[in-house]
């Protein structure tokens, strides 16, 4: 018997000049959520789709938005809510790369940016908003002449994680000032109660696409854990990072001041580390993602502010040097490594304080997984210089905080300039002229 053609974007009712974008996008063919979102998205029905982290959930509800555009253009189209700013800039990239061929124009409205602009650029009538939901509220109260009233399309994108970073009542106070007349598409990895109670507020006669069954994670992902002690966690980081150099990798840890602490020692260890946590200005965070994406730092030391719907393809490995507290976040750190078919490889490092977190994560996703093997003595040969690292680090995490709050005038660190991208630098000479300056007069 032949195998059956291979499904493609057009078979799902996708126009010509859409499918042409996906081929420049080099897409072949569409994932499993495309294959059965698109048509029934395509005939007008209200959608909520499962499916796990790295399935091509943006493009399954962005095609049919673009398509539905064409046939009926207007301003103020469509509003794409997400829970993170990074994840915000990345639907745009790909609504901006699909509609390139047709127009589009759209707007990121996130936190963290200057509010002024952003009434500029919404004055200018884009077709699509793409919003985190705090910074949306401010701009329907404050800003006069924008409002929703005209919406057709409302996606909500990772929608548990918009619920449970307790976005809810500015969803609740969204929900009130755009039409009832509009279709709705809810997506997420995991369905919680709150998206239930969602459901039943927003949606109507939905049609479930529902990808994943269980809480699961890729086949071509290989998952390991490591045992130690929590006093020797730093050192087995760097053994890793040794030992499988010249890959790129992700470190999640569980707080903002440790991102910052991890990638300063490795900083010191002459590891090309850079940190991306909640803290950090908002164009800051953009400019590490860019280093990252970019491949001109391989490590990633982030909070869980990265661990949904970023796609950076390079992601080798991922490290969890904390261990996730809701073990649905494994699933989506995880999920940062193995996307669209490719392999990737997960470690998650287990102390004596964190055996009853990881029971739940197998528990969760339903299998025991293997001991990544390391030579003890190996790995504590290099527990001297780690040491002086962490010493180095302190004093540089020390000197962070003396310069927030206002202390002294210090010498710049590596990470501070890395993070200021070299405008710490540029202050001080300014700083200098001025001084010599007065000291002439």
């Amino acid at each position: 018997m032949d195998p059956e053609p291979p499904v493609t974007f057009k078979d799902l009712g996708v126009i010509d000049s859409l499918c042409q974008a996906c081929k420049s996008l080099k897409w072949k063919a569409p994932t499993k959520i495309q294959k059965e979102a698109i048509p029934i998205a395509l005939k007008g029905n209200d959608i909520i789709g499962l499916a796990e982290t790295g399935s091509g959930k943006t493009a399954a509800f962005a095609l049919p938005i673009l398509q539905a555009l064409l046939d009926t253009p207007q301003r103020y189209f469509a509003l794409i809510l997400t829970p993170t700013r990074e994840l915000a800039f990345q639907i745009s990239e790909q609504f901006e790369a699909l509609g390139a061929g047709i127009g589009v124009k759209c707007v990121v409205i996130v936190g963290g940016m200057d509010m002024m602009s952003q009434a500029i650029m919404l004055a200018k009538k884009p077709h699509i908003i793409i919003a985190t939901p705090g910074r949306l509220v401010d701009h329907l109260e404050n800003t006069k002449g924008f409002n929703l009233k005209a919406l057709k399309f409302l996606v909500m994108d990772e929608a548990d994680r918009i619920l449970n970073m307790d976005f809810e009542t500015e969803v609740d106070k969204i929900l009130k000032v755009i039409p009832r007349e509009r279709r709705t598409m809810l997506f997420s990895a995991t369905m919680t109660k709150k998206v239930q109670k969602l459901q039943r507020a927003s949606l109507k006669d939905p049609v479930k696409v529902e990808v994943s069954t269980k809480y699961q994670t890729v086949d071509q992902l290989q998952q390991y854990y490591i045992f130690i002690p929590v006093k020797f966690k730093d050192v087995y980081l760097v053994h890793l990072l040794n030992e499988m150099a010249g890959n790129s990798f992700m470190v999640f840890c569980s707080t903002c001041a440790n991102t910052m602490r991890v990638a300063l020692m490795l900083r010191n260890l002459g590891l090309g580390a850079i940190p991306l946590n909640g803290q950090m200005s908002q164009n800051k965070r953009l400019a590490a993602l860019t280093k990252f994406k970019a491949k001109t730092r391989s490590i990633l030391i982030s909070t869980d502010v990265a661990s949904r719907g970023l796609d950076i393809p390079h992601v080798d490995v991922v490290i969890n040097l904390d261990i996730p507290t809701h073990s649905k976040d494994y699933i989506h750190r995880v999920g940062r490594t193995a996307r669209a078919g490719r392999s990737g490889i997960a470690i998650t490092f287990v102390t004596q304080y964190d055996v009853e977190l990881y029971q739940r994560i197998e528990q969760l996703i339903g299998k025991k997984l293997p001991l990544y093997k390391t030579e003890e003595e190996e790995v504590m040969c290099l527990q001297e210089r780690v040491t002086d690292a962490q010493r180095m680090a302190r004093i540089g995490l020390k000197d962070l905080d003396d310069k927030k709050s206002g202390k002294k005038k210090r010498k710049s660190t590596a990470l501070d300039d890395d993070l200021d991208d070299g405008t710490g630098i540029r202050k001080r000479i300014k700083y200098q002229k001025k001084n010599k300056k007065f000291k002439k007069r």
